[in-house]
């Protein structure tokens, strides 16, 4: 996390809460389960006969493949380690056991027929290196370029001042903006924010009014929904975005400007729901509230530099499809501007969260394996996806992605699901195309992850807000519950309807 971003000191104590948890002494034994079961579980289906699992002709290479996919599986659902290491150490044992560059006995002395197709190494080294790994890239240089010259909070002030003084219209203007934020800069990175503006203000309200737990709830609420509204809101987003736009899969060629053309209007009605959700769950004592946002805008040429090309980046992610400059080269400018005029350094390139880019990458090198080695096809032929209700297969994608994004990482769960479900689209896309298509498969994991919150842990927004001591966990859980099924009847409801015209 940015460690110069407004509000870092409750990012820190989140990480340090996290941290301590993990190694605290009466968890060690708990967290030493939490690893050998997936490493035991792992290490017997790598060396079980390839016919008890069911699926005649597997390869040793698949076989290997489906053992660090479940090893992956249980290690994101049960974190014995934080998400990212799991990520390299999936990228390591793919790139030593089953790739053209692997060790000489997983790969010599072996029938050719026996062991299968072996992945190209290169394919799982460019995964750090993807397109999509350069946007995320991108949104970070914008989010530390905007806090060093003060745009955040200048930001904040400017939008949040419509909204006048009225408590209910604060509340309105604190959803709406954090949305927006979280839409370009890190979901975690603007809760941190908003919540650092909003504590004086929830200190100021009646300590027996509910309206303050309707404010510190609207924080991760629209932190988690407005992420949905670009490619770069959060991870998610991109990797159903790679999967959809890979040239070698469906190649759907859905540019940035499509995406938040369709997502943020389902933002903004999500928005406006939960305004309502709020008011009603957690009515005003006070009816009116005076916001003080401290923060000045930076006038030396690098401030204003930061202006111009956050601007002109915004508009040229907007415009990709009209100007044909890709998405994906597009972030390359702030990283380009930014660096050669000295507005980002050496130590705030350390500062990038390199983790978050660890987790997706390995999530692509788990999709490149399943393809490459054929274990995708393999398993959608086992499992015969084609001969389902297309209904039941968006339906069920849907709420497994909700229920697991609640208690594992939203990133992990995209990053389990999308390759599949990708394989499993492309093999039933006649089926699925009257409920448009395999877009409503993938875009719809990336709504079900945003809208998994019901738990302080579901998402670091989330926990976060439940560290201020406003809210207490049966809030979250009430308001994440109805968010999560009103968001979900929505989301695959537009997706049907006006998905196929727009993407």
């Amino acid at each position: 996390m940015f460690k110069n971003f407004t509000g870092f000191h409750l990012v820190e104590a989140y990480q340090k809460t996290k941290k301590e948890k993990r190694l605290a002494k009466k968890n060690n034994i708990s967290r030493i389960i939490r690893i050998i079961i997936p490493v035991v579980v792992a290490l017997f289906v790598w060396n079980m006969p390839g016919e008890w699992l069911g699926m005649a002709g597997i390869t040793l290479i698949q076989q290997r493949v489906l053992s660090v996919f479940i090893f992956a599986t249980l290690m994101w659902i049960l974190e014995g380690v934080p998400a990212w290491t799991t990520s390299v150490t999936v990228i390591t044992v793919l790139l030593f056991s089953a790739s053209t560059s692997s060790l000489w006995f997983f790969r010599e002395g072996i029938d050719p027929d026996l062991l299968g197709t072996q992945i190209k190494y290169t394919s799982l080294m460019h995964c750090f290196a993807d397109p999509i790994i350069m946007l995320f890239i991108g949104g970070f240089i914008l989010a530390i370029a905007a806090t060093k010259s003060g745009l955040d909070s200048v930001l904040a002030r400017v939008m949040l001042k419509p909204f006048g003084t009225q408590s209910k219209y604060v509340l309105l203007g604190f959803l709406l903006v954090t949305g927006i934020f979280s839409m370009f800069l890190s979901n975690t990175a603007t809760a941190a924010m908003m919540l650092t503006f909003l504590t004086p203000v929830l200190r100021a309200l009646p300590a027996d009014g509910k309206g303050k737990i309707g404010l510190c709830m609207a924080i991760p609420v629209a932190a988690n929904i407005g992420g949905m509204g670009t490619p770069i809101g959060t991870p998610p987003n991109t990797i159903a975005l790679k999967y959809l736009n890979d040239p070698n899969g469906l190649n759907l060629n859905i540019g940035f400007g499509e995406w938040s053309a369709f997502m943020m209007p389902l933002t903004i009605i999500l928005l406006l729901f939960a305004w309502v959700l709020l008011l009603k769950l957690f009515p005003f004592k006070q009816k009116t509230i005076v916001l003080n946002i401290e923060g000045e805008a930076k006038k030396d040429w690098r401030s204003i530099l930061v202006y111009i090309t956050f601007a002109v980046t915004i508009l040229l992610w907007m415009s990709d499809k009209v100007t044909g400059v890709n998405s994906n080269v597009v972030a390359m400018l702030p990283i380009g501007v930014f660096c050669l005029a000295g507005v980002i350094t050496k130590r705030d390139l350390e500062e990038i969260n390199w983790s978050v880019l660890w987790m997706v990458a390995g999530g692509f090198a788990l999709g490149v394996a399943l393809q490459e080695s054929g274990l995708g096809k393999l398993l959608v032929s086992s499992i015969p996806f084609e001969t389902w209700s297309p209904v039941v297969v968006i339906l069920a994608s849907g709420l497994i992605c909700y229920a697991m994004a609640n208690f594992i990482s939203h990133t992990a769960t995209a990053a389990l699901l999308v390759p599949i479900l990708g394989i499993a689209g492309e093999a039933m896309s006649s089926q699925l195309a009257p409920l448009g298509g395999v877009t409503t498969l993938l875009v719809g994991v990336a709504i079900g992850s945003s809208l998994a919150m019901v738990l302080p842990i579901s998402t670091p927004p989330n926990a976060l807000a439940h560290a201020t001591g406003f809210i207490q966990v049966k809030d979250m859980q009430k308001v994440g519950i109805i968010m999560g099924i009103a968001g979900l009847i929505l989301g695959y409801t537009t997706l049907i309807i006006l998905g196929p015209s727009l993407f």
